[in-house]
């Protein structure tokens, strides 16, 4: 073959190709921020100034769930993902005194979107992201432009048999019932809750779970204690959510690991009660979908964004 020749099927090899993959990654930035005493850790990558998403993750997590979805989104999007209080890097300040209680924690997550100056963003909300999410939601409803629930609950139809211990605990918040929550905390629970309904438990990185287990080690097991009989405190709170999807109908995609233990499907499918456009999705997986699906969830959340908030 002639040179002139290997020159032009060179050429239009590299015209076929998508551009994403010769475009250099995103720079991924791993940040500290100083928030009404605690030192939020977080992940940012893309653009300044394209439009923004905040990824919340939830319980036996860390921004450390996302570190496959934030290249991917942050090629068109400005993308930010903190630690919440008790999780991953954030820590606490000496002398800080902190209640782990969901408000508390959107408070502090509030505060930060205001340093970040994020005056509309979309959300990506997860297990506890959702609570997290939804107080951000109600109290600046015109701010977000967009939702992503991945196993992320609303309803009370949402939550399964699972969290009876827990519904008892709220009812009655004893010494001895708080004392039956403790073996959620146990690394053994937290590896369960990853492969639990997983069809394939090979596809599940296992420094996902340890990296949680050790978080709750290094930090403590009291502050997940906390927010697990604080949770109940969401539910009291579901009417004024539900009146901010039906107000403001924000794009919603509810994207859902269908074999989840603690969130059933019925919670995913609800989210069309007040907003008839919200776009619902199931994938045969469990609580932790983004461990098994990442590449479908990018996809999808991808064209979503897209399609509802690119410039």
């Amino acid at each position: 073959m002639s040179l002139k020749s290997l020159l032009l099927a060179a050429a239009t090899l590299s015209s076929t190709l998508p551009a994403a993959a010769t475009e250099p990654a995103p720079q991924l930035h791993y940040r500290t921020a100083d928030i009404q005493g605690v030192n939020i850790f977080y992940r940012e990558a893309g653009p300044a100034d394209a439009p923004a998403v905040l990824l919340l993750h939830g319980f036996g997590a860390s921004s450390h769930m996302f570190r496959d979805l934030i290249p991917v989104l942050a090629q068109r999007y400005r993308v930010i993902a903190p630690d919440l209080p008790g999780f991953g890097q954030t820590t606490v300040k000496q002398g800080v005194a902190f209640d782990y209680t969901f408000d508390n924690v959107a408070t502090v997550i509030d505060a930060f979107t205001v340093e970040k100056r994020l005056d509309r963003y979309a959300i990506y909300v997860f297990d506890y992201g959702a609570p997290v999410g939804w107080r951000l939601a109600v109290a600046n409803p015109r701010k977000i432009t967009a939702i992503v629930s991945q196993n992320g609950n609303a309803y009370e139809e949402g939550l399964s048999e699972g969290w009876a211990d827990m519904r008892k605990a709220w009812d009655a918040p004893t010494p001895e019932n708080r004392e039956a929550l403790r073996r959620f905390n146990t690394p053994d629970m937290i590896r369960w809750q990853y492969t639990e309904g997983v069809r394939d438990t090979t596809l599940i990185a296992p420094e996902s779970y340890q990296l949680a287990s050790a978080a709750i080690a290094r930090i403590g097991v009291e502050p997940q204690m906390d927010l697990l009989l604080d949770y109940g405190s969401n539910l009291r709170q579901y009417p004024q959510l539900h009146a901010f999807f039906r107000q403001y109908q924000p794009p919603t995609l509810a994207i859902w690991g269908k074999n989840d233990p603690f969130f059933i499907p019925a919670g995913a499918e609800a989210y069309k009660r007040d907003n008839p456009k919200a776009e619902v999705r199931f994938l045969d997986t469990g609580h932790f979908a983004i461990e098994t699906h990442g590449s479908e969830i990018a996809t999808r959340m991808l064209e979503f964004l897209d399609r509802n908030i690119a410039r």
